[in-house]
């Protein structure tokens, strides 16, 4: 019997995924400093962390030193980027090793630590543009609502500050689980070869709670937040081609006010495709694992392999390409990148 021994996260972070092959034609173990991935993976984790340093630590800075850049949607890109910060600078130097050393150096202690801050990251992204998506509908279907709700705009910015702060403490309740749990654990190949691994689901606790895990984070961190943005967008949607047909051609300051919100929902709305396309890979493969592991360690090949690693890589690539996005659609944020990262004064 061979062993392939993938010791990338099965989540996010690190973790292992052991898969055991009874037919020889499968990918049998191959040595670290013969794989590929073992010198790519490292080179493109310093890319994410150059970038995203640099592209999320600009949106804090303009955040902080513009008073009139702290409107509502504003305020939950900071979150955004605070978020995405966070995992960059806590993960991202340990999880660029992953598959350059074939066993886990860390120890337990930055296991756990890892885990927990992925997962902060993942829900404080996802819980902010299901938010977001809320605000740019009230704002553009019914904004004197939205006015009226809020008192004002100084009001309105603070009740946003508390909605953010919500979101960070029910990112940080979800996130638990995985700081309880994860341990470093050991895979044998042989009796002369073992991994230590950083593993999320503890082999006590059964093959249902791995099972029950992914898929409570899939629905929780992916299908039902991106059901309720869809609905949101939808109804924006209806709303906007109807109002389009039915607004007086004197109302040009109201069409101005719905351009300047369509232009913000638009940026909402690249997010939420880039949040979709970097984590659609890595559920995928987890559901599919998972669903049924003994089927899983039978069809495992270099087909799955490479999605994995794929997906392993995007997931970490969506705390860095926000500040892109940004930057591609928003002039005012535009201008203030040059100003900071390119020294250009428009």
């Amino acid at each position: 019997e061979t062993v392939y021994v993938d010791t990338n996260a099965t989540f996010s972070s690190p973790g292992s995924i052991a898969v055991n092959f009874t037919n020889s034609t499968q990918v049998p173990y191959i040595e670290y400093s013969k794989r590929p991935e073992t010198y790519i993976v490292p080179i493109l984790f310093a890319l994410i962390f150059v970038v995203g340093v640099l592209g999320n630590g600009t949106l804090v800075l303009i955040f902080i030193r513009h008073r009139n850049m702290r409107n509502v949607p504003n305020t939950y890109i900071f979150s955004l980027a605070l978020g995405d910060l966070l995992v960059i600078v806590t993960c991202v130097p340990f999880t660029s090793t992953v598959y350059t050393f074939d066993s886990w150096p860390y120890g337990e202690l930055i296991c756990k630590m890892s885990e927990c801050v992925k997962d902060i990251s993942i829900g404080v992204s996802v819980f902010t543009l299901t938010a977001l998506s809320a605000d740019r509908f009230f704002a553009i279907v019914d904004p004197m609502r939205k006015l009226h709700t809020g008192g004002g705009g100084r009001r309105a910015t603070r009740l946003t500050i508390l909605s953010a702060v919500f979101i960070w403490i029910l990112a940080v309740v979800c996130a638990l689980p995985a700081a309880v749990a994860s341990y470093v654990r050991v895979f044998k190949i042989n009796d002369s070869k073992s991994f230590n691994v950083c593993y999320p689901f503890p082999d006590s606790w059964g093959e249902m709670y791995a099972k029950a895990m992914v898929i409570a984070k899939f629905f929780v961190y992916y299908a039902i937040p991106l059901v309720i943005i869809s609905f949101f967008y939808l109804l924006m949607a209806r709303h906007l081609i109807l109002s389009t047909r039915n607004m007086p051609g004197e109302m040009q300051g109201q069409a101005r006010q719905v351009r300047a919100r369509k232009k913000v929902a638009k940026m909402v709305l690249a997010f939420v495709i880039v949040f979709a396309i970097c984590f659609f890979p890595q559920h995928v493969f987890l559901l599919w694992f998972y669903s049924d592991q003994a089927a899983a360690n039978e069809h495992f090949n270099g087909f799955w392999l490479a999605f994995r690693i794929m997906g392993f890589c995007l997931s970490f690539i969506n705390s860095c390409i926000n500040p892109i996005a940004l930057y591609c659609v928003s002039g005012t944020f535009r201008k203030h990148f040059n100003r900071y990262l390119l020294c250009i004064y428009c």
